[in-house]
């Protein structure tokens, strides 16, 4: 016992105040300096729109929160590396976008492997939707989810970055179309919902 407080006095001795603060100092200039109260404050806003467009895609609540994650992180590395900053809201979706189809490829190539031979992975894979999946698709009406269903990839996700706010400029840069045809997309998509809403 008295060996330990020894080894802790002596540490305590060679501790120098006057170097290590120095080093917190830079610490604390290079996560300021990296971006890190922006980037919190992004998480804080763009979370809850983020998982929303990629719920609309089609991806769990698990999953898009580990999509967000990821690309929170990689906006952190974009930020350190002293890239450009106009225009995050934007980029934000963009990454999500990307990562969600990567997501998507991945995920039909393991639906694949689970339905090759008969019992071998299947049997034992929980594919059940958890609770928080089946309350978001509780909610959606039936109607309008089967006119959403139907619109074709790129419709649906013009209409989504547009419900989160996304201006039609951002929704061109994200999709990489062009401002004409964004337009149509979303006039194409909002009138179908019109005559099932009629209907």
């Amino acid at each position: 016992m008295n060996i330990v407080k020894d080894d802790l006095a002596a540490m305590n001795q060679d501790f120098d105040a006057s170097v290590a603060q120095p080093l917190f100092s830079a610490a604390i200039r290079s996560a300021q300096d990296s971006g890190a109260e922006e980037i919190v404050e992004l998480f804080s806003t763009l979370r809850a729109p983020l998982l929303r467009y990629l719920l609309a895609f089609g991806i769990s609540v698990h999953d898009g929160e580990e999509i967000v994650q990821e690309a929170f992180l990689g906006l952190f590395q974009h930020l350190a590396r002293g890239k450009p900053r106009d225009n995050l809201h934007g980029w934000m979706f963009r990454v999500c976008h990307n990562l969600a189809l990567k997501h998507r490829d991945k995920a039909r190539g393991m639906q694949n492997v689970l339905s090759g031979p008969p019992g071998w992975i299947a049997g034992h894979a929980d594919l059940a939707p958890n609770p928080e999946e089946q309350l978001v698709h509780a909610q959606r009406g039936e109607k309008l989810q089967a006119v959403l269903n139907a619109l074709p990839e790129q419709d649906r996700c013009c209409l989504s970055l547009r419900a989160e706010g996304l201006r039609y400029r951002e929704i061109a840069g994200i999709l990489g179309m062009s401002l004409g045809a964004v337009s149509i997309s979303l006039a194409r998509s909002l009138a179908r919902f019109k005559r099932a809403g009629q209907e």
